[in-house]
C-alpha cells in the first residue's frame, strides 16, 4: 500500500506489497480428509487434515470464456503406499474442484508426475493439479477443493483415494454476461464443454467423454491435444437434440495432455470446447540390477513483490495555473519462483486525494504509463499495462502470461501524472495507492 501526497507544490508515498499484505498462502484452507490406501499396501486408512488452495487465471471472466484453475495440495494425510522408498517422479495426482454459486458441477484437474523421493511410511508430498472449465452463467462462482487420488507407479500401479469432507470455498470469481454486439444485442457465448470420466489412463485406454453446448445434430470431433496441437487420438460423434455428445476416446498417443471437442473441420474458440486435462500413465520399469537413481530437486518458491524507496515525489504545481504534477512510482521487482504453468497480473488502484479542509481531488486525476522488463534468463515474458487513468476502479500495471515455462524476475515502473485543476487551494493532498496480484 502506498500513501500518495501531492501539493500545489507536491509528492507521492511508496506502495507496500499488496492490499492487506496478502502472503503467498492466501486462499489456503484446511478440511477433514479420509485417505484409503490400495489393498495391496496393507496399510490402515489415514484420517487427517488436507491443506490446500485453489487459484484461477481470470477472476473476472465473461460467459463463454475458458478459465484455468489450479488445485494445490500442500499437505495430505496420505502415506507412501510402496513397501520401500518411492522414487522421484513416480506420483501422479488427479482431483476435482467443486463449483458453486452461479454455476454448479465440477472441474477435473491433473498434475504432472513430479515429486521428490518419499521414504517408506512417510506422508506423500505436496502436489499441484490444473484443469479448465467453461463459464456458463453470469454471477459469482465459488470454487472448493474436492476429492483427489494419488497414483504411484513404482514396480506396480497403486491408487490412494482421498475423500474430502466439508471443504470450504478457497477461491471466487465473478462472471459477466457476454459483450453486446454493434447492433445492441448480447453476443452469443460459446458454452461448449467436455468432461472426462477419468483423468488418466494407460496408453490405449479408452476415456469416456461427455460434452454439452453443441449444435443439435452437428458432427462433433472429440480429439486429444498436446499443448496447442492435436494428437492422433480422435473420434467423431453426432450431438443429440439437446446438443449433448457422449463418446469413448481411445488415448494411444503418449503426448496427449488434454481432450477437446469441436464442430467443423478444426478446433476454434467459437466452435470448440475448452480442454479437459488428461494424463497418459505408463508403468515405471523396475531399476536394473546394480543401478541407482540419481535425483536433483528443484524447490518451488513463491510469487513476491518488492519496491524501492520510502516515498515518491511529484513535481510542484503553481497555484492558479493548475496542471500536471509528474513523477514515478518507484521500481517494483516481481519474482515468480512458483515453478507452475501460471501467469500473474499486477494491478493498482488509488483512493481520492484529500487536502486541507477536507478538499478532495478525484483519484481518477492520477494516470500512469507503465513499463516492464524481464531479466535475462526469465522463462516468461512481461507486458506493461496500458497507459491511462488509475483511479479507484484500478488498472493493470504489468502482467505475465501462463505457460509451460513460466517464471522469472521482472522490473516494473510507471511514470505517473496527477492533474490538478486551476486554483486548487495550496497544501498537501494525500491518497493511498495499492498494488496487488490478481
Amino acid at each position: 500500500m502506498a500513501v500518495l501526497a501531492a501539493t500545489t507544490g507536491g509528492a507521492l508515498g511508496a506502495p507496500a506489497a499488496a492490499d492487506g499484505e496478502a502472503p503467498p498462502e492466501q486462499g489456503r484452507v484446511g478440511f477433514p480428509t479420509h485417505c484409503l490406501p490400495p489393498p495391496e499396501a496393507g496399510l490402515p486408512p489415514a484420517d487427517g487434515t488436507t491443506a490446500a488452495r485453489i487459484a484461477v487465471d481470470d477472476p473476472a471472466p465473461k460467459v463463454g470464456d475458458t478459465v484455468t484453475v489450479t488445485y494445490q495440495v500442500a499437505r495430505t494425510p496420505a502415506a507412501n503406499p510402496v513397501g520401500g522408498e518411492l522414487p522421484a517422479d513416480a506420483l501422479t495426482p488427479t482431483g476435482r474442484i467443486l463449483l458453486g454459486g452461479a454455476q454448479s458441477g465440477g472441474v477435473t484437474v491433473v498434475g504432472a508426475k513430479r515429486n521428490d523421493p518419499v521414504r517408506a511410511g512417510a506422508q506423500l508430498p505436496a502436489v499441484t493439479m490444473t484443469g479448465t472449465f467453461t463459464v456458463t452463467a453470469p454471477g459469482e462462482i465459488t470454487l472448493a477443493p474436492g476429492d483427489y487420488t494419488l497414483h504411484t507407479s513404482h514396480l506396480r500401479d497403486l491408487d490412494t483415494t482421498c475423500t474430502v469432507t466439508g471443504a470450504p470455498v478457497s477461491a471466487r470469481l465473478t462472471a459477466s454476461a457476454p459483450p453486446v454486439t454493434a447492433g445492441g444485442t448480447p453476443g452469443r457465448a460459446n458454452l461448449r464443454s467436455v468432461t472426462l470420466a477419468a483423468a488418466y489412463g494407460k496408453p490405449g485406454a479408452g476415456v469416456e467423454v461427455t460434452g454439452a453446448g453443441f449444435a443439435p445434430g452437428a458432427a462433433v470431433t472429440v480429439a486429444g491435444r498436446a499443448g496447442a496441437a492435436e494428437t492422433a487420438d480422435r473420434v467423431t460423434v453426432t450431438a443429440d437434440e439437446r446438443g449433448a455428445v457422449r463418446a469413448e476416446l481411445p488415448v494411444a498417443d503418449r503426448t496427449t495432455t488434454a481432450v477437446i471437442a469441436y464442430e467443423g473441420p478444426a478446433w476454434s474458440a467459437g466452435q470448440g470446447s475448452g480442454p479437459a486435462a488428461y494424463t497418459v500413465i505408463e508403468d515405471a520399469p523396475p531399476p536394473a540390477p546394480g543401478t541407482r537413481q540419481v535425483t536433483a530437486v528443484v524447490e518451488p518458491g513463491a510469487l513476491s513483490m518488492t519496491q524501492e524507496g520510502a516515498a515518491i515525489t511529484l513535481g510542484a504545481v503553481p497555484y492558479g495555473r493548475g496542471g500536471a504534477a509528474a513523477g514515478r512510482i518507484g521500481t517494483v521487482t516481481v519474482k515468480d519462483a512458483r515453478g507452475e504453468a501460471a501467469g500473474w497480473t499486477l494491478t493498482g488502484r488509488v483512493t481520492d486525494f484529500t487536502g486541507p479542509g477536507g478538499i478532495r481531488v478525484p483519484g481518477a486525476s492520477l494516470s500512469w504509463t507503465p513499463t516492464c522488463t524481464a531479466a535475462a534468463g526469465s522463462a516468461s515474458r512481461c507486458a506493461p499495462g496500458a497507459a491511462g487513468v488509475v483511479g479507484p476502479q484500478g488498472a493493470v500495471l504489468a502482467s505475465a502470461p501462463g505457460s509451460a515455462q513460466a517464471g522469472g524476475t521482472f522490473t516494473i515502473d510507471a511514470a505517473v501524472t496527477l492533474t490538478l485543476p486551476p486554483y486548487t487551494p495550496p497544501g498537501a493532498y494525500t491518497a493511498v495507492l495499492t498494488l496487488a496480484f490478481s
